[in-house]
């Protein structure tokens, strides 16, 4: 990699801006790809080789067998939802593990975080501002609080941690009176944690 300028894409929190096909038209002029904030709430839809994707994740550079493509630690991830998507890329036929680089600083979007997101959401009634409830919003909340667990953190002692902060979760969500049932959509989370390792 030669050193170089850096040029950023910045959206103005709308949604459905292309800001994935704008990366996708300008990624053969960069040698390195980088979603550096932003979570799976929305997809970036790239058509490529007759193919389509749709991106929440993993940045668009992917398709770019000589580019490299980094999750920054400004993102969330959801371990899950990440796994879905890798997977599609590569049935199709795309290498991600020499082109791929996630930040071990990036936070982990938990189940409990999706439940936290809907009740949040549930308390505004009529204010309510139109959230994915995809976590999104609680995980950074986390994140500001220094409490979120983090890519990293799945290398070391990750089921304590893990437990500690599903149960401060919990607790809140008690207190919430929110009803909810992860049993099912944790398996698969957990999965996608160890696709992740």
């Amino acid at each position: 990699m030669k050193p170089g300028k850096v040029d950023a894409l910045l959206g103005i929190v709308f949604g459905d801006e292309g800001k994935g096909k704008v990366v996708d038209y300008f990624t053969p002029q960069y040698d390195v790809v980088a979603r550096f904030a932003g979570g799976p709430n929305a997809g970036h839809t790239i058509i490529f080789d007759g193919k389509k994707f749709v991106l929440r994740s993993i940045p668009s550079g992917i398709f770019d067998i000589h580019k490299i493509n980094i999750i920054g630690n400004g993102c969330v991830l959801a371990p899950d939802l990440f796994q879905i998507e890798a997977n599609e890329l590569e049935a199709a036929g795309y290498s991600l593990k020499d082109r791929l680089h996630i930040s071990k600083r990036a936070q982990l979007i938990l189940p409990t975080h999706r439940c936290l997101d809907r009740a949040y959401e549930s308390l505004k009634g009529k204010k309510k501002i139109g959230t994915t409830g995809k976590g999104i919003g609680p995980t950074y909340s986390d994140k500001a609080a220094r409490v979120g667990l983090r890519v990293g953190d799945i290398l070391n002692n990750f089921e304590e941690k893990y437990a500690t902060l599903k149960a401060r979760h919990e607790r809140i969500l008690h207190d919430l009176h929110f009803e909810y049932d992860i049993t099912e959509e944790e398996q698969k989370w957990m999965a996608g944690v160890e696709y992740m390792r």
